[in-house]
């Protein structure tokens, strides 16, 4: 089957799950294969729970005579096909965000500014992936003014495949740092694969993309970019660049001042050398500023009014164990669980460094994917560690190479827990909650699949009930 008699289906069922459990009736249920799973097994259920049809890529789950099922080469490759034919009917502008760190936050800050004037389609959660991407782009409608798409990789070429399907009229990558280098290779292959989103945009500049040039947008294409980032700059000749920063210089189109973490993150920023605008907002970290200022960028660039962005930027809560503040009888906490790689490791260390605390302690685990330098990088976070915290507990194995890292810089209370297997969550909230005190300032960070917001739980429950 032709994309466009796909899509004239799609056009009638509007709706799309790649989940045998999750069948609304009338959906269109697409058979993706995994690892562990083949999502062709399932076709025949889900059309029994209420898809109208299924697409599916082995012919023996095809039944003879039922047109209900769709035969196709390649389930995952129809998925995206689709995304992006629909993508091109509708038109709808499009803004594509990728980066090593911030990209959920920066998407979910323009998203929260853009929504004060327009009706914005964006990433759910951080569905970033070949998968996430095509769904985010099929629940595209006409009623959308506007869309905000995130788009992650782990490997050479990921984002290249990304935006192929999302082609974005406006881009942003909000930084470069070294994660999942064991997919990458190096630092230099972060930068190349990230650099795809800048590639895309240069190319269809070009002419080089027949639906992108004679798409028509309100506003001229552009990329917004941190002015302050040497790594992003070094790539980014010949693009129509929107400039935001810390740094104050005349190119820049927003800038900011007075920038402060105690622990709640404030700052005063200019647009187009304007009227200074003031926001104290509920993130944690300092290095969330440059995630602010392009959401402002960006909300400026499509007309949205300095005080709605004010009071967007004021209003937003972080979810998802990503730089969330909690407070206690005794004791604070902040926990920023959902990801950790050396660079936001060191920019977390590095804000909680500037946080006004009588005593700091910190939990942290695992950094997942480094490759070859694993044990080094490690290594290397137990230094700072020992430079910054009056008390360290790591959690894992490889924080357990923190640990030694943190001893051999000098740290004495250094305290590694579960070197070998899975944290027990309570276990190591208990052992942890024997060696606070009241007064004391707790940092939680490590990589997702290390579940220290479970940790964070469970040390919230015994402060809350004074077992200190």
């Amino acid at each position: 089957m032709e994309i466009s008699e796909l899509y004239e289906i799609f056009k009638q069922h509007p709706v799309v799950t790649t989940d045998s459990r999750d069948c609304p009736a009338g959906s269109l249920f697409f058979a993706l294969k995994g690892a562990s799973f083949n999502g062709n097994k399932f076709a025949a259920a889900a059309l029994e729970k209420g898809c109208a049809y299924a697409v599916v890529d082995e012919a023996e789950y095809a039944v003879e005579g039922d047109d209900r099922f769709i035969l196709v080469d390649d389930c995952l490759h129809t998925l995206q096909q689709l995304a992006r034919y629909h993508r091109r009917a509708l038109g709808t502008p499009i803004i594509g965000i990728t980066g090593t760190n911030g990209k959920t936050t920066t998407k979910e800050l323009t998203a929260a500014v853009l929504l004060q004037k327009y009706n914005v389609l964006y990433t759910e959660g951080n569905f970033n992936n070949d998968i996430g991407v095509p769904k985010t782009l099929l629940r595209l409608n006409a009623e959308h003014d506007i869309a905000v798409v995130e788009m992650g990789a782990s490997h050479p070429g990921d984002i290249k495949t990304l935006v192929e399907i999302v082609e974005p009229d406006y881009a942003l990558i909000t930084n470069v740092g070294r994660a999942h280098l064991q997919g990458f290779g190096s630092f230099e292959g972060v930068i190349r694969t990230k650099g795809e989103l800048y590639d895309f945009v240069r190319s269809a500049a070009a002419g080089e993309n027949d639906a992108y040039a004679i798409r028509e947008v309100e506003r001229p294409r552009c990329v917004f970019i941190d002015n302050d980032n040497p790594h992003l700059n070094g790539i980014a000749t010949g693009l129509n660049l929107v400039r935001y920063g810390i740094n104050a210089a005349d190119s820049l189109y927003v800038t900011a001042a007075d920038v402060k973490s105690e622990p709640m993150l404030s700052f005063t920023w200019t647009a187009e050398g304007k009227a200074a605008h003031h926001v104290e907002s509920q993130l944690i970290g300092a290095y969330n500023i440059t995630n602010m200022l392009a959401a402002i960028a960006i909300g400026t660039y499509f007309g949205v009014e300095a005080e709605h962005i004010d009071a967007a930027l004021t209003n937003y809560a972080p979810s998802n164990n990503r730089s969330q503040f909690e407070q206690t009888a005794d004791n604070r906490l902040i926990v920023d669980a959902y990801n950790a790689n050396p660079t936001s490791m060191a920019a977390a260390l590095n804000n909680f460094e500037t946080i006004n605390a009588d005593h700091k302690m910190a939990i942290i685990g695992d950094m997942k994917e480094l490759g070859t330098d694993t044990v080094a990088l490690h290594r290397a976070m137990g230094a700072v560690c020992a430079g910054q915290l009056d008390c360290l507990w790591t959690v894992g194995a490889l924080g357990a190479e923190i640990a030694a890292g943190a001893r051999d810089a000098g740290m004495s209370r250094v305290q590694a827990l579960y070197p070998a297997g899975d944290p027990d969550a309570e276990a190591v909230a208990a052992e942890i909650l024997t060696g606070l005190a009241p007064g004391d300032t707790l940092l939680i960070k490590a990589s997702r699949a290390m579940h220290l917001e479970t940790v964070a739980e469970a040390l919230l429950r015994g402060l809350m009930q004074g077992n200190l």
